[in-house]
């Protein structure tokens, strides 16, 4: 019989095995008795818990009474069914929940093809004894298309601490690249459980479908048999730390990490994934790198490493620094790009004299900022330097954002500008063009620093009206001397011999 049950059945049992009431004045045998010794009368468990007074008398105390007995038993039972789900778990081999441990976790869920759903938890968790009735329920709805399995963290505190697991219940996602769980953070009704795991699912389904893998065939993971995706981390040792770090006039930044740390093996493809980009948009001027802290204990112990992941930031001249930032991809390169551009000098102000030099400064931005400037007869050199040097505070004060800075004069790409609808607000002009997409937006306020900055300002918070590229593509560029920094001047004018012209035949009429 459960042992829940069992003590809730107890009090009952105990009602109906108490002794009956004998008649006033005799005992079970006829004899007659004493008023005084009716007590008898009481359950056999009573004389374990009177008192003797003189006279041989048997008193109970006046907590004593049936209620106060049966509420005791109540409350032996309920502490005795917690302390032996502490003991036992909260699931049974009949439960559709499949119990891991580190015995069998990475065959079960490392090694397997399927999406699994882990719950981290502990048995004397108020949280998971509430959790475990919509768990149930969950794994019995999924059986046969998602795995849910449950890890008693508390006895199995190596399995916790290799994924990072620090309170409960912990719910985490193994999907395709099991070296990478994902964190529940949704209900804990089985219904948004449910909800979850078909969402995971559905991912997985379509990275499979892409071609996407996802994660290691073999169930394991080492940086040194991490393929691809890690040859832009710079592993770093005692003896070559300071040659590529100390010395070098580029920004690095440095993992410092233990292989068995489940923390630095979430961290591992999200770096890896970061190195690559980062080097991308830097051209290499800040570099990820990654030292194994428990072999290099001269770095960890010059650099004061205590835990692990440790990242600290290196730029020359300086003292490192912790980052403290998130342990996303997208916030490690957010970081990385910080670094890069407060230490980057102003992007370049390129005339479009050619179409390598429209194409490559586009591809290679997520925007490129052209400008169309008034002929220089029109304004001369002083005119044109005051626009080129609205451009380049412009240029200086978006730096961080990575993007390309270009200018034509007004009729030299004429199809340029009629494929950015250049022309109908007059010259100078600005474009904001994303190649990727084909897409541009037109600078509608004056070409100030005021006007140019509103209209930047806009496109980096994603607002401002877009239109497509004419055509679809960038057109024809035809190829043009730079200017050389002068003025311009008026073309030549041919002399005319009018030596041989009669003038006089001007006079006459002519039919």
């Amino acid at each position: 019989m459960d042992i829940c049950v069992l003590y809730a059945f107890l009090p009952v049992q105990y009602m109906s095995h108490m002794e009956k009431p004998v008649p006033s004045g005799q005992d079970k045998a006829g004899q007659s008795i004493t008023a005084n010794m009716q007590s008898a009368a009481q359950p056999k468990i009573r004389p374990a818990i009177a008192q003797k007074y003189p006279g041989g008398v048997s008193v109970l105390p006046a907590w004593a009474d049936q209620g106060v007995l049966i509420t005791l038993l109540f409350i032996l039972g309920t502490v005795s069914c917690t302390l032996f789900l502490a003991v036992n778990g909260l699931y049974s081999a009949s439960d559709d929940v499949i119990e891991l441990t580190p015995t069998n976790f990475n065959k079960e869920v490392i090694q397997s093809e399927s999406l699994w759903l882990v719950e981290f938890y502990a048995p004397w968790c108020g949280h998971c004894q509430r959790l475990t009735p919509e768990w149930k329920k969950a794994a019995t709805a999924l059986k046969g298309v998602v795995k849910v399995g449950a890890v008693d963290a508390d006895k199995h505190q190596s399995l916790g601490g290799q994924y990072g697991v620090r309170g409960f219940p912990t719910i985490k996602i193994f999907g395709a690249n099991k070296n990478k769980a994902e964190d529940y953070q949704g209900g804990r009704t089985s219904d948004a459980i449910v909800d979850a795991a078909l969402s995971a699912l559905r991912s997985l389904v379509k990275d499979r479908l892409s071609g996407r893998s996802g994660g290691y065939s073999s169930g394991k993971q080492s940086r040194e048999s991490g393929g691809g995706d890690k040859k832009d981390v710079i592993e770093l040792t005692d003896d070559s730390f300071d040659k590529n770090v100390i010395n070098s006039d580029d920004v690095w930044m440095v993992e410092f990490y233990a292989p068995w740390c489940g923390h630095c093996k979430n961290l591992e493809p999200e770096w890896a994934a970061a190195a690559t980009e980062v080097k991308e948009q830097t051209k290499g001027k800040v570099k990820l790198a990654a030292v194994d802290a428990t072999v290099n204990q001269v770095l960890a112990s010059r650099y004061g490493i205590r835990g692990f992941p440790t990242i600290k930031i290196f730029q020359k001249g300086e003292d490192p620094v912790d980052y403290d930032g998130g342990r996303t991809r997208s916030d490690i390169i957010a970081r990385a790009l910080d670094l890069f551009s407060d230490n980057a000098p102003p992007p370049e102000l390129l005339e479009i004299i050619s179409e390598d030099v429209l194409k490559s400064t586009c591809d290679a931005h997520q925007l490129c900022i052209i400008s169309v400037l008034p002929h220089i007869l029109d304004t001369g050199a002083s005119g044109r330097n005051s626009y080129l040097d609205v451009m380049l505070k412009m240029a200086e004060k978006y730096k961080k954002k990575m993007w390309g800075w270009l200018w034509t004069e007004a009729g030299a790409q004429s199809d340029l500008e009629s494929s950015l609808g250049i022309g109908g607000f007059g010259y100078p002009a600005m474009a904001a063009v994303n190649a990727r997409k084909m897409k541009f937006a037109l600078l509608k306020g004056s070409f100030s620093e005021q006007g140019i900055n509103e209209f930047l300002r806009e496109l980096s918070v994603g607002r401002g009206s877009t239109a497509p590229v004419g055509g679809g593509a960038f057109p024809k560029i035809h190829s043009v001397e730079p200017w050389d920094g002068k003025d311009g001047e008026l073309p030549v004018e041919d002399d005319i011999d009018l030596s041989d012209v009669d003038l006089d035949d001007w006079d006459k009429d002519e039919l």
